[in-house]
């Protein structure tokens, strides 16, 4: 007896983090290039319009990276070196003041998924699932978390992929409990 393969899920803002800013630091240009399109094409497979990449969490002394993106069939991959999430609220909150707006759920929410357009469908963490990322604040109210315990150096397509699966076998519950 075969089993049906489960219906197509669509994701369309996806971010995984992980790795600590020493470690992007020491991929070099031709390497994040290359990632950025394997990752790229895995999530442009599934529908996903947003791929964001972002460290794991800050740590004294790191190095200020430039910020990576990539254009991936219908798919846009942006690697942000930012690693504290208390900061990137923080920095969100005073751009909207400072633009004249009014500090609203809205408001933040649309500075913390800039560039996406979207609140995350999933949540992809490179670590042990007792460790919650320090650099995610905002971005965990509705989207749903795999965990994949591999370290950013081993991290590609194929686990891409199987955290994509795994969604897709999820019943969503957008933040409510059963």
């Amino acid at each position: 007896m075969s089993v049906e393969p489960p219906e197509q899920v669509l994701l369309h803002h996806v971010i995984v983090v992980g790795g600590t800013l020493a470690e992007w630091a020491a991929l070099a240009d031709d390497q994040w290039a290359t990632r950025l399109g394997e990752l790229g094409k895995v999530a442009d497979h599934v529908g996903a319009q947003w791929l964001i990449l972002r460290p794991y969490g800050p740590a004294a002394g790191e190095p200020d990276l430039p910020e990576r993106s990539a254009v991936v069939g219908n798919c846009t991959v942006v690697a942000q070196p930012d690693a504290d999430g208390r900061r990137r609220l923080a920095r969100a909150i005073a751009s909207i003041q400072a633009a004249g707006g009014a500090i609203t759920e809205a408001s933040i929410d649309a500075q913390m998924n800039a560039p996406a357009a979207v609140d995350p469908d999933l949540v992809v963490v490179l670590a042990p699932s007792h460790r919650m990322p320090p650099s995610l604040v905002w971005e965990l109210a509705y989207s749903e978390l795999v965990y994949v315990d591999t370290e950013w150096q081993h991290f590609g397509p194929q686990q891409l992929d199987e955290a994509m699966a795994s969604y897709a076998h999820r019943h969503r519950r957008f933040g409510g409990v059963d």
